[in-house]
């Protein structure tokens, strides 16, 4: 299954994508949250769409987050070898963590604010994973039993607050409109092999970045369980699992986004995303 949430944003409703169309299921669900996931509702859903005959959503005017703003989003830094080493980093031997501000959730084409005074603002498209199931000291081996899906994501930076304003790289991360996911969550069926799924970016139509998810580092079933050691998963969390090489911090000269540029993404399986760049008004 492909769920989408959509309308304007704060007021989406769930659907679900079906051959091109969008399936309306707001009548079954209030939205894809933490109470959708935890209370069997995949099983739930998968069973009303084999047995109603659902209203379809015409030419709907916005896409939003695939989920509706979870607990926490978990991010993994420098899980690709050569964004590592783009960055000057030293390749990390126990993933790297941090965390995005739930408010930075955006839709998948929704414009990109540059935050004010920013001048370092970047892209990274990612694959992210959701947890489906409460998940604590979860074992490897167990896992994919603790998720529900997964969808793309641009982890947007901005490398100055990220890197030169001092602690950690949280105020860099959590930005408003940083955080697009989308357009749909795929269930774990529709994706055969998580670590063999290509991915690419652009900025004004040059390609930036290109790479596979059998490049991660640490790969998902050692992120899932090696967060849930140190913190509980609640269903709807989502995992943003790193960047490869290509990001505009990397380049020759460096190259940060500005008002008017577009940014778009996509990945095997999980569809694209385009955002494009605006500068911050109140």
């Amino acid at each position: 299954m492909k769920l989408v949430r959509l309308g304007k944003l704060n007021e989406e409703k769930p659907a679900v994508l079906v051959n091109g169309q969008y399936l309306d299921v707001s009548a079954y669900f209030q939205d894809f949250n933490e109470d959708f996931f935890s209370s069997d509702g995949l099983n739930r859903l998968k069973e009303i769409l084999e047995t109603k005959d659902l209203p379809i959503i015409h030419s709907p005017e916005r896409l939003g987050s695939c989920v509706a703003r979870p607990s926490k989003i978990i991010c993994v830094g420098l899980n690709y070898a050569d964004h590592a080493k783009e960055t000057g980093a030293a390749i990390p031997e126990e993933p790297i963590l941090f965390f995005k501000s739930t408010s930075a959730l955006s839709g998948p084409n929704d414009a990109v604010v540059i935050p004010k005074n920013s001048t370092k603002t970047d892209w990274e498209v990612e694959f992210a994973i959701v947890i489906g199931k409460k998940a604590s000291y979860v074992e490897e081996h167990e896992a994919y039993d603790y998720i529900a899906g997964y969808c793309l994501h641009n982890d947007y930076s901005e490398r100055e607050f990220q890197l030169e304003r001092g602690g950690n790289w949280s105020k860099g991360k959590g930005c408003d409109t940083f955080a697009p996911l989308g357009p749909f969550l795929a269930t774990k069926e529709e994706i055969e092999d998580v670590h063999n799924l290509n991915m690419w970016l652009d900025v004004n139509g040059q390609r930036l970045q290109t790479s596979n998810t059998n490049q991660l580092i640490f790969n998902v079933p050692q992120v899932v369980s090696y967060i849930s050691q140190f913190m509980t998963l609640l269903p709807g969390d989502v995992i943003s699992t790193g960047t490869p090489h290509g990001v505009g911090l990397g380049l020759k000269p460096p190259v940060f986004l500005k008002a008017g540029d577009v940014v778009s993404l996509g990945m095997d399986g999980l569809g694209e995303q385009r955002q494009v760049a605006v500068n911050y008004t109140k």
